[in-house]
């Protein structure tokens, strides 16, 4: 999904630092191991999904703010602003989810959280669609997290365990795109640093 890394046309100030790989990696890391959690647990509780949940979406939203200077933006930039706002609502939600354990304030906060994410980085990658290495990505996360969140609310009847399901399998698909993104950045950067 990554493009080259400095693609034609590219934006003025949208370099992308050398190690734009690590939170790139941790964001996959995180949708990963909430997804193998999601998988693997077979009855979960409400509790259980709202720790789980929970954690994931505030990791998630921690390491996409730590991701906005290292794709090149400033805080301030548009690109900066929406990318910042994305990782804030869904650390916002996370810890909403964390506090608050039940099946309706799961599906309904984490397909906020999800959805309203989901939007921004669309807009983002829409945005810069050929001038930034993450612009696909961006756009094929926000289709993820708008599509989990449009899931979500037909859930809730079911409990817990479809509700992780529904979450889990959403951070299984962009788990997999980011971490095929962040060695795709991590080969690139290496390669660059042995050119002369």
């Amino acid at each position: 999904m990554t493009q080259p890394s400095t693609p034609a046309g590219a934006a003025p100030g949208t370099a992308p630092r050398n190690d734009l790989w690590k939170p790139v990696l941790l964001r996959s890391a995180a949708a990963l191991v909430f997804g193998a959690v999601t998988v693997f647990w077979t009855s979960p509780s409400v509790e259980v999904m709202g720790w789980a949940g929970g954690l994931y979406l505030l990791a998630a939203g921690v390491v996409s703010l730590r991701t906005v200077p290292a794709a090149g933006f400033a805080q301030n930039s548009a690109p900066g602003k929406l990318l910042s706002a994305a990782g804030a609502i869904l650390a916002g939600a996370g810890f909403a989810v964390l506090l608050l354990h039940s099946d309706l304030l799961f599906g309904v906060i984490a397909a906020l959280g999800l959805g309203v994410a989901g939007v921004l980085e669309l807009a983002c990658g829409l945005q810069y669609k050929g001038r930034h290495v993450l612009a696909r990505d961006w756009i094929a996360s926000g289709v993820i997290g708008i599509g989990t969140a449009v899931l979500l609310p037909f859930f809730i009847n079911l409990g817990a365990h479809a509700l992780l399901g529904v979450a889990g399998g959403g951070a299984i698909i962009s788990g997999v795109l980011w971490v095929l993104s962040g060695l795709t950045l991590r080969h690139d950067a290496r390669a660059g640093a042995g050119k002369p």
